[in-house]
């Protein structure tokens, strides 16, 4: 018997109309964990490394995680794995809500897409089930309108939904993949899926899923779901926190560019929590969670979307305009399925190219006076694909080097052509400047989380600090205590947090955890509810797959490098990983490079980032460095 997973995963090609269920092997599960990591060991068995994203030898990997289905809380985030159209490489795009757990109830681990449909289909599972059907009335269609459709016209309440939206359709780089309250946004995943005229999933399961100590288990996972709903350390703080001066304070506004140091207020925090008790209509969390990390929206005019994270902050920051003006565009943009980091630094880029000069009246024809009506009018473009719009919807990075003129110059936030979380700051944070660099999932989000982002000033508050830190080997701790302000830490420590925050990131998303339990928060009171420590007899009395922390962090760095290799596959080196060059004021090149040779000799990899033969095979990647050497990557001796 298999356990905590099905076994079987769902093959779909859509070029041939055919839908197969295909057994696994649990040799790569235990090697891989599952979720990203075996969806990972897919595409580098199938996709070769020319192939095109938006071609129908693609792969689309729709992966629930080891741990969804069973009685741990918080197993719920899903990983969609494929190449991205914005940067050429590998992308792990995550969304909680209920689709994962649901697919594991219909009996699959997996849903592997491939080909590409003459027409605009959905794909229809409920348990042994599964049919590609016709989606013509669903073109044009808005996410939201169409899981609500599909539930009334497959009489299926419960049903779960995943979808894109006209960006997704018109293939828009921005384009994301809605469910419910939540959605796979970055690097263009929604465009992958519009490329292969998928327009939804649809999911219904009622089947069982085993554990291996299930007794245990239950009896554990009661007292952590009171745990995790006790504990004002995990979660979305963004949700219900409404002092909003960090974020505006210190980060970027207007194409992530100018910082507007004092904005925030008492009254402007008054004003704002006003128009949210008016427009909020209820809170919710994702399966089996006692977390309310979203909410509903019902904005005038607008149709009921979920609020995630820091989509809160961001067209109105971009815009510089006021929360109500957030608000309202999202209501546009979550029915478009358009990523909320990357597109407003999409059109914020636009209005300072055409403030410029660089664009003029000719590639924006009535181009309106005010940064809201602009917002509009450029989002109407670039989720049609027409005119400048065409060029803007692929992305900062892109964009600028088809426009030309001086554009580029206007491309600064952006690492591996992918627009980033917009940073203003004073001095390096070393490192954040190795994750920058180096992180395969591109955004900072998927690899910062299990170490503080700076020193604890007060000394007492940072042993306590420590003394909690229930998450972090003894290393770690003493690395804490000893960083004083606006000092750096030495190297190796910089080495070592860069690695343990990715580390558990890899983790997550193979056994499908929420990282606002585990990886993202433990740099928020050290005591997050799933670490390195706990999670081996989780994985244990699940999946019967018996580890220790060792094993665990080895699982992890399997999966990174093989992620890694993806990508150096396809070209990826040394010159292209560094930050945008204005993310920190003070900088200094020589230790910056210091730092990355550290981290490439800790990795065992190269000097230009390429994981040696014996860090591979280590790993149990033998066939890795074969195709390496084949390629001449790596040199035959």
């Amino acid at each position: 018997m298999r356990y905590a997973e099905t076994g079987f995963n769902l093959e779909v090609d859509l070029s041939q109309g055919s839908v197969k269920r295909v057994p696994t092997d649990r040799k790569l599960t235990e090697l891989h964990l599952g979720g990203q990591g075996t969806a990972a060991r897919i595409l580098w068995d199938r996709v070769p490394p020319e192939t095109d994203p938006l071609s129908p030898e693609n792969m689309l990997i729709f992966s629930t995680g080891l741990l969804h289905g069973t009685p741990v809380p918080g197993a719920n985030r899903t990983s969609i794995s494929t190449f991205s159209p914005l940067t050429g490489l590998y992308v792990n795009s995550l969304m909680g809500g209920w689709f994962g757990p649901e697919l594991k109830f219909a009996g699959y681990d997996k849903i592997i897409v491939s080909g590409e449909s003459p027409n605009l289909v959905y794909l229809y599972i409920n348990n042994d089930k599964v049919e590609i059907r016709d989606a013509s009335h669903l073109q044009g269609q808005g996410c939201q309108e169409v899981a609500t459709l599909l539930q009334k016209e497959l009489k299926e309440p419960k049903l779960q939904v995943a979808a894109i939206g006209l960006a997704g359709e018109n293939k828009v780089f921005q384009a994301t993949i809605e469910h419910a309250n939540s959605s796979a946004s970055r690097h263009g995943v929604g465009a992958v899926m519009g490329a292969k005229r998928l327009k939804a999933i649809a999911v219904r399961g009622t089947k069982d899923v085993y554990v291996s100590g299930a007794a245990e288990l239950w009896e554990l996972c009661r007292g952590k779901y009171q745990e995790i709903y006790d504990n004002k350390n995990c979660g979305d703080p963004m949700a219900h926190d409404h002092n909003e001066s960090f974020h505006v304070d210190n980060f970027a506004w207007g194409n992530a560019r100018t910082r507007r140091k004092d904005y925030w207020n008492k009254e402007r925090e008054e004003q704002w929590v006003g128009l949210w008790k008016e427009v909020r209509s209820r809170d919710s969390g994702c399966y089996n969670c006692p977390k309310d990390c979203h909410y509903t929206i019902s904005y005038p005019g607008r149709h009921t979307y979920f609020l995630k994270c820091f989509n809160k902050l961001t067209y109105s920051m971009a815009a510089f305009e006021e929360i109500d003006f957030n608000y309202n565009i999202l209501g546009l943009t979550s029915a478009y399925g358009m990523d909320g980091f990357s597109t407003p630094q999409v059109l914020a880029f636009a209005i300072e190219l055409f403030e410029a000069g660089i664009l003029t009246e000719k590639e924006l024809p009535g181009f309106p006076e005010g940064g809201a009506d602009r917002f509009f009018y450029l989002l109407d473009k670039v989720v049609h694909r027409e005119g400048i719009g065409d060029i803007l919807a692929n992305g900062v990075y892109q964009a600028a080097r088809q426009i030309g003129n001086g554009a580029e110059e206007y491309d600064h936030n952006t690492t591996k052509k992918v627009e980033q979380v917009p940073l203003k700051l004073g001095v390096v944070n070393y490192p954040f400047f190795l994750m920058y660099c180096t992180g395969e999932k591109m955004n900072i989000t998927q690899i910062e989380g299990s170490f503080p982002q700076a020193p604890i000033a007060n000394p007492e508050k940072r042993k306590k600090f420590v003394e909690n830190w229930s998450a972090a080997p003894e290393r770690f701790k003493k690395w804490l205590l000893e960083w004083e302000p606006k000092q750096h830490m030495p190297i190796e420590a910089s080495v070592n947090v860069c690695d343990w925050n990715e580390a558990m990131h890899y983790v997550d998303d193979a056994i499908g955890t929420c990282a606002w339990l585990s990886s993202f928060r433990g740099q928020f009171g050290g005591s997050p509810p799933y670490h390195l420590f706990n999670l081996p007899q989780i994985i244990g009395l699940a999946a019967g797959i018996e580890l220790d922390s060792d094993g665990l962090l080895e699982i992890s760095r399997r999966n990174r490098n093989l992620v890694r290799a993806l990508n150096i596959r396809r070209g990826l080196r040394r010159d292209v990983e560094k930050p945008p060059e204005d993310h920190w004021k003070v900088r200094d090149a020589e230790m910056e490079q210091k730092h990355l040779d550290a981290y490439y000799e800790f990795k065992g990899w190269t000097n230009d980032g390429i994981p040696t033969k014996e860090t591979l095979d280590r790993l149990q990647l033998e066939y890795v460095s074969e195709d390496f050497i084949g390629r001449g990557i790596l040199p035959a001796d």
